[in-house]
């Protein structure tokens, strides 16, 4: 085939290979004579702007902040001293009682003609114990029948005696002040001596009872304040009663002990609390807890701003807690703190400052 005839049939395939050619050409001149970026004339980035407080340390107390229960400030178990049936409970569940007051009574039964007897002897034991002592003054008996009259009378008293105090007991009476807070028995029961009849316990005051860990026990002492919450946010005043001497052996903490007046009773024992015991004054800053955060080494600080305007971490210690926030220690007497924009600033760099009541929204 003659070379123009072959020319002829491929025109087309070079046609296009010479275009596409072209057109790297083109691209690659364009490429290779434009000028280089000049870093001078990038805009700068824009300083990030915060909102601060300037917060002054206030003195606060540490508290030590514990669970625990109240108790009663006395618990008695009534227990029956005589056989017999309950006849009469003149007291109702939940009523108050004096100590002395009748909470129960047991039938006479012949405890009536036992006495009468047990009287009786110790009558004619007397009549006895006088004719003897006569006749021995007289000459007419001898000493030992005057003692033996007198063994017998005191027999016959101790007798009387005892039949009185038995007769006595069918009373059953409160031994506290307090509050008839279980029965045992009702009437128509039959008791014996030792059985359990009721039970009263005396809420004024209650006694709240903590444990407190040993590294810090030496911190609290009797005579010390107490805030102690109930369940229900009531809140009361106590004292510090007692502070054991000697620490739990599976725990290795001191019991503790909290008065708390309850002069209304109308607070129950038994249930569950929340103690602040206030251990020592620190001065801190009260800030809202979405402040904390945690640095690298993972310690717990805020962001404040340095006298450049320059971001700094400081740690902190939490103090205590209360409804407007947290108080926390290890910052300076005065201090400006990043209320907002903080998650948006890195530690050393500089920012633009406005009053926290301006705000921002970085």
């Amino acid at each position: 085939m003659s070379s123009i005839a072959f020319m002829r049939r491929h025109r087309s395939a070079f046609v296009i290979l010479l275009v596409a050619l072209l057109l790297v050409l083109w691209i690659a001149s364009g490429v290779m004579t434009r000028a280089p970026p000049n870093p001078e004339l990038r805009p700068e980035p824009a300083t990030p702007t915060v909102a601060v407080r300037n917060s002054q340390a206030e003195p606060v107390e540490r508290l030590l902040t514990l669970q625990g229960e109240v108790l009663p400030d006395h618990l008695v178990t009534v227990r029956a001293e005589t056989d017999g049936r309950v006849v009469e409970l003149p007291v109702e569940l939940g009523e108050a009682v004096e100590s002395g007051t009748v909470i129960a009574r047991i039938g006479m039964d012949d405890r009536a003609a036992r006495l009468r007897r047990a009287e009786a002897a110790v009558k004619g034991r007397e009549t006895d114990f006088r004719g003897a002592e006569q006749l021995a003054r007289e000459g007419y008996q001898a000493q030992l029948r005057v003692d033996t009259a007198l063994a017998e009378l005191e027999a016959a008293r101790a007798d009387l005696e005892s039949v009185r105090l038995d007769i006595q007991r069918t009373r059953v009476e409160a031994p506290i002040a307090g509050v008839l807070d279980r029965r045992h028995v009702d009437i128509g029961d039959y008791v014996s001596v030792g059985n359990e009849l009721a039970e009263i316990l005396e809420n004024n005051p209650l006694n709240a009872i903590v444990q407190v860990p040993q590294h810090v026990v030496h911190r609290v002492h009797p005579g010390g304040t107490a805030r102690v919450t109930f369940a229900g946010s009531d809140v009361r005043e106590g004292v510090v009663r007692h502070v054991s001497a000697r620490a739990d052996s599976a725990t290795r903490t001191f019991r503790v002990e909290i008065e708390v007046p309850n002069p209304d009773r109308s607070l129950p024992s038994g249930s569950s609390v929340e103690v602040r015991i206030p251990v020592e004054e620190v001065r801190a800053h009260r800030i809202s807890p979405a402040l904390v955060t945690l640095d690298a080494d993972g310690r717990l600080g805020i962001k404040t701003l340095d006298e450049e305007d320059r971001v700094e971490f400081r740690a902190v210690e939490p103090i205590r807690a209360d409804s407007d926030g947290i108080w926390v220690s290890g910052l300076p007497e005065t201090v400006r703190i990043i209320t907002i924009g903080q998650g948006f600033v890195n530690v050393g760099e500089r920012v633009l400052v406005v009053s926290e009541d301006a705000g921002t929204d970085p």
